[in-house]
């Protein structure tokens, strides 16, 4: 068995730098053009396959904070490609199973973390308690608000850029995470797992808060004198 663990881990790396290195082609590409397409499918799927590596190792290995965050990450990649089915919730594109499912594992993945974050119940566990609170908070934040949206769709049209840029980009600082763990050794842990996080939110935000403007303008240009 420690063979195919080994492969597994092998498949885990090879994905995870896969991942690392489409992304960057999907967000400076023009959005939905044809290469903004295949990079973007590209890397949606090498981290999947990076979340089922993960959680086949970690529950193997008995690391169950590294399955809850495989969890995590990858929600974060797939809530952002499932919203492409939902852009016209007024024609019928609402949430089917696999969404709800999705959120409501997402949900737990992230009280978990909180709730074994604040418990610390093994030295591993205080050695990574913040590290846990504020995925599982990340983690809960997403859920809910994708859960929310299920229920009472979002008026604005755009709502599905937003959603599908900002979760995109958040999986791939979960990416960088991943690099930043293994590589960054001689920084505290906390550092070494957080610093993606701090310094991506804020670059996710400005990301956003642009096309917000942009679009609000060009809805301005768009009326009638």
């Amino acid at each position: 068995m420690e063979t195919a663990i080994a492969v597994m881990l092998w498949i885990h790396v090879l994905a995870g730098t896969t991942a690392l290195l489409m992304a960057p082609g999907a967000l400076l590409t023009v959005k939905g053009g044809r290469a903004h397409r295949r990079w973007g499918k590209i890397y949606f799927w090498a981290m999947a396959t990076v979340a089922a590596t993960a959680l086949v190792v970690g529950f193997w290995r008995s690391r169950f904070f590294l399955m809850l965050v495989a969890v995590f990450s990858f929600y974060a990649a797939l809530s952002a490609y499932r919203v492409l089915s939902r852009k016209r919730p007024a024609l019928g594109q609402r949430a089917t199973a696999l969404d709800w499912v999705a959120s409501l594992l997402a949900l737990g993945a992230g009280g978990a973390l909180i709730a074994f974050g604040i418990v610390k119940p093994t030295p591993a566990w205080r050695e990574i308690g913040t590290v846990a609170v504020v995925f599982g908070t990340l983690s809960l934040a997403l859920a809910l608000r994708d859960l929310w949206a299920f229920v009472k769709p979002p008026a604005d049209p755009h709502a599905w850029w937003y959603q599908h840029m900002g979760n995109m980009m958040g999986s791939y600082i979960a990416a960088v995470t991943a690099f930043s763990v293994v590589n960054f050794g001689f920084l505290p842990t906390t550092v070494r797992w957080l610093w993606p996080t701090v310094v991506g939110s804020p670059l996710i935000l400005i990301w956003v808060t642009y096309y917000r403007i942009r679009f609000s303008r060009a809805k301005e240009a768009a009326r009638p004198a």
